[in-house]
């Protein structure tokens, strides 16, 4: 449990907004004087750093750019930022009923005896005010690499998850990533750590493939599901559940869809 980033390493919010304007794969920004210079260009940006840190705050790119990764961690941590204002918690104060098919998501979803989703994406508990659908741990679900992003990247190596983290130096948590939040999760595909499933129901029928001998094919592909990037480490233990009908994996698609923030509802597909 802990740290930003797939694989951890950064351990604060401030640090994590600091990599990916930097990052050659993501942002691909040259260097942090080239970041603070797009912040130059806009007058809203320029005052609004002068109010906040001084009015020499833009004169160093250093103090700049640590001005901007901590101004980023502070949204993150506000209200507007995390509103929990979703179907699922208008739900939980009486203002919203659920259909048959959400119901029938949500008992799925929070029960241990049918399905895995409740191991790792519940920190408090059903019906509980605030919850985060993430309990912060690392785990390897065996998710195949994609190979379309890396042969555009250029990238070649496996993505090692917490073994890439400097800090770790056990073998055994290879192929780890964060679980994420499922907040917002309709909405922001792709799917996977390395965006290789484009489709949310794809997700479910890739976790039901561990316990269903017919789910045998990646219905994006139309082909076998690709082997996992890193195999040794698959959290079978964790992945252990029911099998799952068509119907159960829209149901559970559906109850997900109710995790979405209110500004995002107008993004789901009707």
């Amino acid at each position: 449990i802990g740290g930003q980033f797939w694989d951890g390493r950064a351990a604060t919010l401030e640090e994590q907004a600091g990599g990916p304007p930097l990052n050659p794969i993501e942002m691909g920004m040259a260097s942090k004087k080239e970041v603070i210079n797009r912040i130059k260009e806009n007058e809203f940006y320029v005052s609004s750093f002068k109010n906040i840190f001084g009015n020499d705050i833009l004169d160093n790119d250093e103090k700049a750019y640590d001005a901007l990764t901590k101004v980023i961690a502070s949204f993150e941590r506000t209200d507007t930022f995390s509103p929990f204002d979703s179907k699922y918690d208008r739900y939980l104060k009486g203002e919203y009923d659920l259909s048959a098919t959400e119901d029938l998501g949500k008992s799925l979803f929070f029960s241990n005896n049918n399905n895995s989703c409740a191991t790792c994406h519940v920190l408090k508990g059903e019906d509980k005010e605030g919850e985060t659908f993430t309990n912060y741990e690392f785990h390897n679900i065996g998710t195949p690499a994609n190979k379309t992003l890396r042969a555009k990247n250029g990238v070649e190596n496996i993505d090692d998850g917490l073994l890439a983290n400097p800090l770790v130096n056990d073998v055994k948590e290879k192929g780890k990533h964060k679980v994420p939040t499922l907040r917002n999760v309709a909405v922001t595909a792709p799917y996977m750590h390395n965006g290789v499933f484009a489709d949310l129901r794809t997700v479910v029928e890739f976790y039901d493939k561990y316990n269903n001998k017919d789910r045998t094919i990646n219905s994006e592909t139309n082909k076998p599901w690709d082997e996992p990037e890193v195999k040794e480490t698959i959290a079978l233990k964790e992945l252990k559940a029911k099998e799952l009908t068509d119907r159960k994996v829209e149901a559970l698609v559906a109850f997900m869809k109710l995790l979405t923030d209110k500004k995002y509802e107008h993004l789901l597909e009707k």
